[in-house]
């Protein structure tokens, strides 16, 4: 601040110019604010004078007045002796000064008070005379009151209060002022501007007095800062000027009110930030987690605190975190590797070198960059104490370089967990306020919460792989073979943004080159539903493994789904509670409600089960709420099969039903779940239609076919899971099928023999004939002892040659182990020896028993049968 009567290089002030000159003003002085009024008294003791102004004043006309003894005319009688005598001695000389009552009306009481001054005078012949001088004692009173408010005013008022001359100095300040600034307020008369404030200050204060003396337009709220002396804080005026008249209306003045609006000031900025603070805080919450992926999730928060909060910031992440290694437990010691994964700047778009030494080069790191923090840097100890760090900045004249203009940092470890996740660095360049502690607080909460949500999509990330990797282990490998079909499917998981979903398709190879088509989807998400899937699908293999009817299947599975997801004891919680009472069972269920409710759901799943016989070239379908199966036969229009939907697998209660349809060659089957035709951006329906139409154009090879559809539908969205399962039918030739009746009697045994023999010769395998001829004995043998009816064989040849032997009796083979000293007991024994696989199955009018034998590739060499019968003893 400059100090007082430092000219300060100010400019001058205006000063009165020339010898004083004669002015006239209008009427409007002083004397017209108190109304003095004159008259005059002649040697005698008359009126001899009456001015204009007495006759307003007194209200007596001129008339009236002249030539009469003032005492008889104005004083009450009471007064009038008095009255003389003082007449007597103004004439003698003598001065007077007194507070004298009138009356208007002659005779009437007395209505006004007069404060007359009399001076005694001389005629011009030298006679004694006396001039009077009169004044409203009312007026006077007003003016007293006026001048005395206007002193409580001045001195009491807790604002500062000055009055400028038309010169610009001071004519006069008040205690507060005075108090302000130091010293006695006679101190500062004659002062300018330029003696209390700074000059750039005192520039606008002084330009701003001129204005308002030029043309009289007040001036509010004129912020000024400055020093005062003691103090270190620079403090803040608002000052309000407005411009003072005479009683003639020429201006004589500004005055000035100023108050101290430090604090005001303070607490406006604290409330500004705190309103930032939350305004920050509410984005931060709406914005940050909404993806479940760590680099949005770090670039998100740093698109809400630049520029709001700081100029540059950026996000590091620990390496390992985002390998997918485990967190260590507690804090880190800050020695690991951290990849930088965000940057935002509001001053730059280059990398800057860290404030706290970022790289041992002191070198800008770039997004995607692998570094670690030295040890004894401020950015390590955050990492190894959890605690915010704020670091000033480092000064440098090495040019342009962004680090040197970085002022203020604050370095804030991302704790979520009592793990240290990661470290967010704020930075406030030149011009911007250094970090304070509510910073710090906003800065650790924006950093937590960003933590959490980081940890969270670090958590879900490590999930959704390994729901993922569990769920890809179970899906068929490759593309699957089967009797009589050309198969191609597509699985096309949902997106990192969306969890696993339960989707799975299977393809099994069933006894008589039969093959299973299984396409199922488990309701829910994430890794439950893939362990769910798994459960399923393993359970699926399993029962179609006993060559059950594919209704039967679903009922089987529909067991299984209410065990798994009812209490943990492997009842499902429909039949849990059979033979209870209502309110018991009501309880039971109430009870397990807390415990199941999220495994119940899990486990609901839909599946479309389907046996297709390459031989009769007809397909069993079984539906347990799954979306139907599509059709496309040679020159027609897509067909969704008019399958019975049923209820999903784990509901219960109902029965499923199947159809069978008879597949011609060259027709299209496709089974798919409901993510391809299904999503947010149209519905069932439309996507039913259109991939109805895209399967209609599919006249191609199979697998452009599976990529056309995929083309055509809109399979992008990632919302679900997708599988696609496709087979083209063409079933087996007439040519590599044998089929027979036999009569159930002893010399059938031999037939079987020479039929086999024959047929496997006209195949050209004869190295299979001996193992062949072996096993039809056996077999045939079996169904003439153990039942009863027509005997039928059939001998299938595909990819292997499976041989089929069927009789009239339910009651299933057993293998057993013969003792030395049996006679028999020993032909499955010999047929498990021989074959690639055998078993049995039901059919609806007995049973069916077979084996299946690996065709010969030149390389390996089939088992001996007689070395074979040899080992049984």
């Amino acid at each position: 601040m400059d100090g007082p009567g430092d000219p300060g290089g100010r400019p001058p002030l205006r000063e009165p110019q020339g010898p004083p000159v004669w002015q006239s003003s209008r009427p409007g002085s002083i004397y017209d604010y108190i109304r003095v009024a004159s008259f005059s008294l002649g040697p005698d003791g008359r009126i001899d004078q009456w001015s204009e102004r007495a006759e307003q004043l007194l209200g007596i006309p001129a008339r009236y007045a002249l030539g009469k003894d003032p005492v008889e005319a104005f004083v009450p009688s009471e007064l009038r002796e008095t009255g003389r005598r003082k007449v007597s001695e103004i004439l003698d000389g003598r001065e007077w000064t007194g507070l004298v009552p009138y009356r208007r009306d002659e005779d009437g009481p007395a209505d006004g008070l007069a404060e007359i001054y009399v001076m005694p005078s001389r005629n011009e012949d030298g006679e004694r005379a006396a001039v009077c001088v009169v004044v409203d004692v009312r007026a006077l009173r007003g003016i007293e009151t006026d001048l005395a408010a206007s002193q409580a005013v001045f001195g009491q008022s807790p604002m500062g209060f000055t009055l400028f001359g038309t010169d610009l100095k001071l004519l006069r300040v008040n205690e507060r002022f005075a108090t302000v600034f130091g010293g006695p307020a006679s101190k500062y008369r004659g002062c300018t501007p330029y003696d209390f404030l700074p000059r750039s200050e005192a520039d606008r204060m002084t330009a701003a007095l001129r204005r308002v003396l030029d043309t009289g337009e007040p001036v509010t709220e004129m912020q000024l800062v400055g020093l005062v002396a003691g103090e270190e804080e620079r403090r803040r005026w608002s000052v309000s000027l407005y411009r003072l008249h005479g009683a003639s209306g020429r201006p004589i003045g500004v005055a000035a009110l100023a108050a101290d609006v430090t604090g005001r000031r303070r607490a406006e900025r604290e409330a500004a930030n705190a309103r930032r603070n939350l305004a920050l805080l509410n984005e931060a919450g709406a914005r940050i987690g909404n993806s479940l992926d760590l680099e949005t999730t770090a670039r998100t928060l740093l698109d809400v605190a630049v520029p709001q909060f700081c100029d540059l910031a950026s996000v590091d992440l620990y390496q390992g975190l985002l390998a997918g290694d485990e967190a260590p437990p507690g804090m880190s010691d800050g020695s690991a590797e951290l990849r930088r994964v965000a940057f935002a700047s509001a001053v730059s778009d280059a990398p800057f070198a860290d404030a706290a030494g970022g790289s041992p080069e002191g070198t800008p790191v770039a997004v995607g960059a692998v570094h670690r923090y030295p040890f004894n840097s401020p950015c390590a100890g955050a990492l190894r104490t959890a605690q915010a760090q704020i670091i000033p900045g480092r000064e440098s004249d090495d040019g342009p370089e962004l680090g040197a203009v970085v002022h203020s940092t604050l370095a804030v470890p991302m704790v979520a967990r009592d793990t240290v996740v990661g470290l967010v660095q704020f930075s406030r360049t030149k011009g911007s306020e250094p970090f304070g502690e509510r910073d710090t607080a906003l800065a650790v909460e924006l950093a937590a919460r960003a933590a959490v949500c980081i940890d969270n999509a670090r958590l879900y990330r490590r999930e959704h792989e390994r729901a993922l990797i569990l769920q890809r282990s179970l899906l068929p490998p490759g593309d699957p073979e089967a009797a009589g079909l050309d198969i191609a499917c597509r699985y096309l998981p949902g997106t990192t943004a969306t969890e696993v979903g339960g989707d799975w398709f299977d393809v099994i190879e069933l006894p008589g080159h039969r093959t299973a088509l299984v396409v199922g989807d488990v309701m829910g998400r994430g890794l439950r539903a893939a362990v769910a899937m798994g459960e399923l699908r393993t359970a699926v293999r399993t029962l179609a493994l006993l060559d059950l009817e594919p209704a039967e299947v679903l009922s089987a599975l529909d067991e299984i789904a209410r065990g798994l997801g009812g209490s943990g004891d492997g009842r499902s919680t429909a039949g849990s509670g059979r033979g209870r009472s209502g309110a018991a069972r009501g309880a039971l269920e109430s009870g397990r409600s807390a415990r199941t409710a999220d495994l119940s759901e899990v486990y609901l799943a839909t599946c479309v089960y389907a046996v297709y016989d390459p031989v009769t070239r007809r397909a069993t379908f079984a539906n347990a709420g799954h979306l139907p199966p599509v059709l496309v036969e040679d020159g027609e229009d897509a067909l969704l099969l008019d399958v019975p939907p049923g209820m999903p697998l784990g509901v219960g209660g109902e029965p499923f039903e199947e159809i069978e349809v008879e597949l011609p060659d060259g027709a299209l089957l496709a089974l798919y779940t409901d993510g391809l035709v299904e999503s947010r951006h149209h519905p069932l329906d439309e996507g039913l239609q259109a991939f109805r139409a895209a399967l209609s154009d599919a006249g191609r090879t199979l697998e452009d076919a599976c990529d056309h559809v995929l083309s055509a539908l809109d399979t992008s969205h990632g919302e679900d899971d997708i599988a696609l399962l496709m087979a083209r039918v063409h079933g087996l030739p007439k040519d590599a099928v044998g089929d027979w009746s036999l009569a159930p009697e002893a010399r059938s045994v031999a037939r079987a023999r020479e039929l086999a023999r024959e047929q496997l010769l006209d195949w050209g395998l004869q190295e299979l004939v001996d193992t062949t001829e072996l096993l039809v004995s056996e077999l045939v043998t079996n169904a003439l002892r153990h039942g009863h009816g027509e005997i039928r064989l059939r001998l299938l040849l595909d990819r292997t040659l499976v041989c089929e032997v069927w009789d009239a009796d339910l009651a299933q083979p057993r293998r057993r182990r013969a003792r030395d000293t049996d006679e028999g007991g020993r032909g499955l024994q010999l047929v498990g020896l021989l074959s690639q696989g055998w078993g049995s199955r039901r059919t609806p009018r007995g049973k069916t028993v077979w084996f299946e034998l690996a065709l010969p590739d030149g390389e390996s060499t089939a088992k001996d049968p007689t070395e074979a019968l040899l080992s049984l003893f």
